[in-house]
C-alpha cells in the first residue's frame, strides 16, 4: 500500500525528563518510501514541568510538523488518545509512549506489513522475535500473558501482547471506532472493537523493550490490570 503519511500520536503525563529525547528520537527517524511523520502530542494535564520542556523543544527546534495539545484536566492515557487521534490526519496512525520504552527507529518493523500490502493493523510484540528485552517484574510479565489470553478468548485472535503501546492503525479504521475508555482500559477496548471490524487484517511483529521500573517512572498498577479485565469483558458484549 502506498502511505504518504504517519500520524504519530503521544500521550505525554509527567514526563518532563524523557519528553524532549523521545521528540528527538521520533523526529529523526527515516521511514521507509519517504513516508512523512505527523506528530500530535497530547499533554493530559501534566502537573510537573513538561508543558514547559514541550514548548521549549518545539520553539528551539522549530518544530512545525508538532501538533501540540493540552488537556485543561486529566483525562488518563485513553482520553489522550482519543484527543490525539481525532487529529490525525495520516494514511496510518501509530501510538507512541512519551517514556522510551520503546524505540522509534523500529517503525519501519510496524509499517513492513502495510507497505507490502498484507496488514490493516499492526501491533507490536514485546514477546516475540529476538529483539532486546529488558528483564522486569515476574508479575507483570504473567499479567501482561493472562491479560492477553483472556483478549484473545473474547476475541478470537491469537496475539501475544495485547497490552503493548505500540499498534499501528489504518486511520479511517480507527477513527471510524466509538471508543470510550478513558484510561488504561484503551489497549482492550480497541483490540475488542477492531476484531469486529469487517474484513479486518490485523497482523503482529516482534520489537525491542526497554522497560522502566517505577522508580524511573512507570505508572500502571495492579488498579489497571482489574480495569483492563473488567474492559476484555465488557468490550465482547458492548457493540
Amino acid at each position: 500500500m502506498q502511505i504518504q503519511t504517519l500520524s504519530v500520536v503521544i500521550p505525554v503525563f509527567n514526563e518532563e525528563k524523557t519528553i524532549q529525547l523521545l521528540l528527538t528520537k521520533v523526529r529523526e527517524v527515516q521511514l521507509p518510501g519517504n513516508i512523512k511523520k505527523e506528530l500530535i502530542v497530547v499533554n493530559d494535564c501534566s502537573t510537573d514541568q513538561t508543558d514547559a520542556a514541550i514548548r521549549q523543544y518545539i520553539e528551539q527546534e522549530a518544530a512545525s510538523d508538532i501538533q501540540y495539545v493540552v488537556h485543561e484536566r486529566n483525562q488518563g492515557k485513553g482520553g489522550a488518545l482519543h484527543t490525539g487521534i481525532a487529529k490525525a490526519s495520516g494514511d496510518y496512525v501509530l501510538i507512541q509512549d512519551a517514556d522510551l520504552e520503546y524505540d522509534p527507529r523500529e517503525y519501519s518493523l510496524l509499517l513492513r506489513p502495510v507497505i507490502e500490502g498484507f496488514a490493516d493493523v499492526v501491533y507490536g510484540s514485546r514477546f516475540m522475535g529476538g529483539n532486546p528485552h529488558r528483564i522486569m517484574f515476574f508479575w507483570h510479565s504473567i499479567g501482561n500473558h493472562v491479560l492477553t489470553f483472556l483478549s484473545n478468548m473474547m476475541t478470537g485472535l491469537n496475539l501475544t501482547d495485547m497490552e503493548t503501546c505500540y499498534k499501528l492503525f489504518r486511520r479511517d479504521i480507527v477513527q471510524s471506532l466509538t471508543l470510550r475508555e478513558k484510561r488504561f482500559g484503551f489497549e482492550p477496548e480497541v483490540t475488542a472493537r477492531m476484531a469486529r471490524v469487517p474484513r479486518i487484517r490485523i497482523y503482529e511483529v516482534g520489537i525491542s523493550y526497554y522497560g522502566r521500573t517505577y522508580e524511573e517512572g512507570k505508572k500502571i498498577n495492579w488498579k489497571d490490570g482489574l480495569r483492563a479485565i473488567y474492559c476484555i469483558f465488557k468490550y465482547r458484549f458492548v457493540r
